[in-house]
């Protein structure tokens, strides 16, 4: 039997980033949607994942394997819990990098019961081994087992009850096709509009019991790279600037004299977004500029360079990747305000 203080296995109260503090996982616990009527955006996959849903139920079996992929704080794990919620199915909470071992998984997947959910996030950081484990665990709702060793070693067939597994990556590239192949339906998230945004954080002012003034919304949407763990988390910090301020109300002068000792701008950049483009611009003429080097440059992991801050502004226009490295754009020049280059102009 696997206990609840097994590393390789979580509950759902503890679904948050490991790294985040238990208030901060509390926090984004309680403003996540319950239901799909309750969640905002994806209105594409929302449609799509509520017939998947609806009919399984109406054969009365568990649900295909679903694998959502996107950048952090999109909603990939809040999906998966509205969708146990709205299976009336039990869910099993586990990572790539905590599956150490077969017997691990063997253990998990040997105690899940009909129609429930194994939810992997960073499925992408599963290991070759266990990833074979899960061939037949997905397709034929089988564990294969080699039982002793050397010439006496034999396999051991055990049949598991139909469950569903749904994974989560940022990473989707890095999913093997025979893994990738085995999930009925594959969703990507978005980034969101900011007319979503505005009402994720009208709904999280509410369940927070805040006031706050449109304005402030509108600008706290605009800050907050169209992502709702951004979005909730800046507005946490916006309402403790307010409560030792101001009269505890969010307004527009409150949200934005906060944002600003946050070193959070106008579309929502940080210290560290406007580090890499001033080091591209001021070291490297705008570049091309590998990645290797702009990490060394500016002192950041390549792979939060790479996941965390380049897509956002790759969505704002300003950064570019080429086969030659990574490029500034005009409006890069113009949101920092420097002067762009004949050449640069020119190409």
């Amino acid at each position: 039997m696997i206990q609840r203080n097994d590393p390789a296995i979580e509950t759902p109260e503890r679904t948050v980033d490991a790294g985040a503090d238990e208030p901060e996982r509390a926090f984004e616990v309680g403003l996540r949607p319950q239901s799909l009527a309750e969640f905002v955006g994806q209105n594409a996959l929302k449609a799509n994942l509520s017939i998947l849903m609806d009919a399984a139920k109406g054969r009365g079996e568990p649900i295909e394997h679903v694998l959502f992929y996107g950048n952090p704080g999109l909603g990939k794990t809040t999906l998966a819990h509205i969708i146990s919620k709205e299976m009336e199915a039990q869910i099993k909470i586990t990572s790539g990098p905590a599956l150490e071992r077969v017997g691990d998984l063997a253990a998990i997947l040997s105690n899940l019961q009909k129609g429930d959910i194994l939810f992997i996030d960073e499925i992408h950081r599963l290991n070759k081994t266990i990833e074979e484990v899960l061939y037949p665990a997905m397709e034929d709702y089988a564990l294969d087992l080699v039982v002793g060793k050397g010439p006496t070693a034999r396999t051991l067939r055990l049949n598991l009850e139909k469950f569903t597994i749904i994974g989560a990556t940022t990473r989707l590239s890095l999913l093997s096709s025979p893994l990738r192949d085995r999930f009925g339906m594959t969703y990507h998230l978005n980034f969101y509009e900011n007319e979503d945004m505005e009402k994720i954080l009208k709904r999280s002012g509410q369940i927070l019991g805040v006031e706050t003034e449109p304005e402030a919304v509108s600008e706290l949407a605009k800050r907050s790279r169209r992502t709702p763990r951004i979005a909730n988390r800046l507005l946490r910090r916006v309402r403790d600037f307010a409560a030792v301020k101001s009269d505890g109300r969010i307004t527009k002068p409150t949200a934005e004299e906060a944002l600003k000792m946050l070193e959070i701008d106008e579309h929502g950049l940080d210290q560290v977004d406007r580090h890499i483009l001033q080091t591209l611009i001021q070291k490297f003429n705008g570049g091309p500029v590998g990645l290797g080097t702009l990490a060394a440059a500016t002192q950041e992991e390549a792979d939060t360079i790479e996941d965390v801050c380049e897509p956002f502004l790759i969505q704002l226009g300003f950064l570019q990747r080429t086969p030659r490295g990574r490029v500034a754009t005009e409006k890069a020049y113009e949101h920092l305000g420097v002067g762009m280059p004949e050449l640069g102009k020119k190409g």
